[in-house]
């Protein structure tokens, strides 16, 4: 069964959209504070949609250099590519390829879990539906949170702003109460980045490097010491 109706992309777009909002007003307050304008936050909103990558794009983008941006990026989001190739086997034959392209600008977490979540596939109009209130959602707030951090008191700025790396936690701390190597693999990421942070031979690698450096390592030695074992069909165990 194909699900191909723009209302009810809609529709299923404004949970998504609602939360988006509260969580890009946090990162307009901290585009804003880190010395970028209004228009400028609301520009990467509106141009990217991607929540990590831009909270870790806005401090290097004050302080760092192109290449430490280009790679910081790339290592964030490259979880996207596999997204992107998962969910455009959920599509209808009717969704062409440069439908695939347009879909895939706004490809996130949140829009691809809904996707996924429905029986069947589903066609462009549903999924044009799904992405546009979450991307009015994720500028928009962009727009107001930059607003509200020039009109707001200082101590109301600064605590909307912890709000993003609450969002960060709220998505990290569940998975890891469940599997014991992701929670190991966080504590790990954590201590190297304060081995960066506080051992002064390693304090003077830019943050955008360091960043990188501690999500590489950390991913590739748990996946050596702890690799996710791939589940055997049923065929294969009755064969």
């Amino acid at each position: 069964m194909e699900i191909n109706s723009f209302k009810k992309g809609l529709k299923d777009g404004i949970p998504i959209c609602i939360g988006y909002f509260s969580v890009s007003f946090a990162f307009g307050i901290f585009a804003v504070e880190s010395g970028l304008t209004v228009l400028q936050a609301t520009l990467i909103s509106l141009l990217n949609m991607t929540s990590a990558g831009q909270l870790a794009g806005v401090p290097i983008m004050a302080n760092g250099t192109i290449m430490e941006l280009v790679l910081s990026q790339l290592v964030i989001n490259s979880r996207y590519s596999l997204m992107s190739v998962s969910i455009s086997q959920k599509f209808s034959n009717k969704v062409k390829f440069f439908d695939k392209l347009v879909i895939s600008f706004a490809n996130t977490d949140e829009i691809f879990a809904v996707a996924h979540s429905n029986s069947g596939s589903v066609g462009k109009k549903y999924m044009y539906g799904l992405m546009l209130l979450p991307i009015i959602g994720w500028t928009s707030g962009t727009f107001v949170g930059g607003i509200a951090g020039n009109i707001l008191p200082t101590i109301v700025v600064s605590a909307l702003g912890l709000a993003i790396y609450g969002m960060f936690t709220a998505i990290v701390v569940p998975v890891a109460k469940k599997e014991k190597t992701t929670a190991l693999c966080v504590v790990w990421a954590i201590f190297l980045s304060c081995c960066f942070r506080y051992i002064p031979a390693l304090s003077i690698v830019p943050s955008g490097f360091t960043v990188i450096i501690c999500a590489v390592v950390s991913s590739i030695l748990f996946a050596i010491l702890a690799p996710i074992k791939e589940e055997k069909s049923e065929e294969t165990e009755n064969g």
